[in-house]
C-alpha cells in the first residue's frame, strides 16, 4: 500500500468563522499554523489527523455539493469516539440535529455549517 495512514482531510467552506467555531468550540480540535496558500482557510488538528478547511475563491465551481439533510451515505469523515452517549449530548447541547443508530451501533451522524456530513463512531470501543 503506497498511503500509511490518512494525513489530513479537507472541506470546503464558504463561512470560515461558522467552521472555525464549529470545529474548534464544538468538535474541540485545535487550530495549528498554516503556510500562507493564496485562499482562504484555516488548519486544525484532530487527534493524530489534521482537517483542512478551504474558502474557495468567489466564482469557482464543480466543488460538489453536501446534502439537504443529514445522510450517512454521503462523503463524510468519521472520528472515532469512546462514549456515544457523552458525544450525542454534547452534540444536542450545540443545537445541531443528530441523525443516531444506538449505543449498540454507535454512529452518530452531523452536518458542518457549510452541510458537510460528520460522523461520531464509537463502535468496537
Amino acid at each position: 500500500m503506497i498511503g500509511h495512514a490518512i494525513d489530513h482531510v479537507s472541506f470546503c467552506v464558504r463561512d470560515l468563522e461558522a467552521a472555525m467555531h464549529f470545529y474548534q468550540e464544538v468538535l474541540g480540535c485545535v487550530e495549528v499554523e498554516r503556510p500562507a496558500l493564496g485562499i482562504g482557510g484555516a488548519w486544525l488538528q484532530a487527534g493524530n489527523v489534521q482537517i483542512h478547511l478551504i474558502v474557495p475563491p468567489d466564482g469557482v465551481a464543480g466543488l460538489g455539493s453536501n446534502p439537504e439533510r443529514i445522510l450517512p451515505l454521503a462523503n463524510h469523515t468519521a472520528f472515532a469516539i469512546d462514549d456515544y452517549e457523552k458525544v450525542r449530548d454534547h452534540l444536542l447541547e450545540h443545537g445541531l440535529e443528530v441523525l443516531e443508530t444506538s449505543v449498540e451501533q454507535g454512529q452518530l451522524w452531523v452536518r458542518d455549517p457549510a452541510g458537510n456530513v460528520i460522523e461520531f463512531n464509537a463502535a468496537n470501543r
